[in-house]
C-alpha cells in the first residue's frame, strides 16, 4: 500500500468521522486558495459517499462562497432532476440551498442533448483551474462514472459514458431507484485526465461493500481495470476510508 507525502491514507472508525475529516481538509484547501488567488473552483461529487463531508462545508462559516466557483462531477442522461436519483436535485438540495449563493454554479443537465452540454460544460472548465476535487471510488472500483475500462487517454473534460452493470446494481442497491430497469445506462461524467488536472483531490470511501475496490486501487497495479488506482499518480491526494472500506487491506 503507497502512503507519502502526495499519496496520503487515512483511516477513519466510521463514515461520520470520515465524512468530517475530509470536510476539514476541504474547508482549509479552499480558504487558502481565496486567501492566494482571491477565489477557488471546486468539482463536488454526490451519493452516500459524501453526506458528511458536504455538512462539514456547509456548516463552516468562515468560507466566502461567493469567491467559489463549482463544477459538477457527473450525472445521468435523460433523468430529470425532479427525480430523486438526480446529482443535481442532490446537490441543490444538500448544497447549494444550504450556503449563500456562490460565484458561478456549472451543473450537469443530463436531460440536454449530451454532446451539447459536453461542448458547453469544456468551453465552461477550460476557463478555471480546479483547486480541490471532491470525489469517491464505486463498488466496481470507477472514479466519477468512470467504469472499467475507464478511458485513461481522453483529454476531453466531459465524456458521455456507458454505465456497466455493477456500477447501475449499485445505485439501485443504495436506494435511488426503485427498480434496475430505471437506472439510465448512460451519464455525462468528468474524464480521468480532468479529474487529475485538479491540485488537490479528496476521496472518500466508506462502506464494507468497497473494500474490494479499495484493495484493488491500493495493491494492484495501476491499470483502467481498476480506475480509482490512477489516483496514486497525483500529486496530492488524500484518500480517507472508515474501518470496512480498508478491511481487505493488507497493511491497514
Amino acid at each position: 500500500m503507497i502512503n507519502s507525502k502526495s499519496f496520503q491514507i487515512f483511516h477513519t472508525a466510521d463514515p461520520v468521522s470520515l465524512g468530517r475529516m475530509a470536510g476539514i481538509q476541504a474547508v482549509t484547501l479552499i480558504k487558502k486558495a481565496i486567501a492566494e488567488q482571491a477565489s477557488a473552483s471546486i468539482i463536488l461529487a454526490t451519493g452516500t459517499s459524501q453526506f458528511e463531508t458536504l455538512n462539514q462545508l456547509i456548516a463552516e462559516p468562515d468560507i466566502d462562497w461567493s469567491k467559489v466557483t463549482m463544477f459538477h462531477l457527473d450525472e445521468y442522461i435523460g433523468l430529470s432532476i425532479t427525480s430523486k436519483a438526480s446529482f443535481r436535485k442532490y446537490l441543490k438540495e444538500r448544497f447549494l440551498d444550504q450556503v449563500p449563493a456562490l460565484a458561478a454554479v456549472h451543473l450537469i443537465n443530463g436531460e440536454n442533448n449530451p454532446l451539447a452540454e459536453c461542448t458547453r460544460l469544456n468551453s465552461l472548465l477550460a476557463k478555471h483551474t480546479i483547486d480541490v476535487a471532491l470525489v469517491g471510488i464505486g463498488e466496481n472500483g470507477h472514479l466519477a462514472f468512470n467504469d472499467p475500462p475507464a478511458d485513461f487517454e481522453t483529454l476531453d473534460p466531459y465524456i458521455i459514458v456507458q454505465l456497466d452493470e455493477a456500477c447501475r446494481k449499485q445505485q439501485f442497491n443504495e436506494g435511488w431507484f426503485g427498480s434496475m430497469e430505471q437506472v439510465p445506462k448512460q451519464a455525462i461524467s468528468m474524464s480521468i485526465q480532468q479529474i487529475m488536472k485538479a491540485k488537490a483531490i479528496i476521496c472518500s470511501v466508506p462502506d464494507g461493500r468497497k473494500a474490494a475496490a479499495v484493495r484493488n486501487c491500493l495493491e494492484e497495479p495501476i491499470s483502467n481495470l481498476y480506475p480509482a488506482s490512477i489516483l496514486r499518480n497525483h500529486a496530492n491526494c488524500s484518500l480517507y476510508l472508515d474501518k470496512e472500506a480498508a478491511s481487505l487491506l493488507m497493511k491497514q
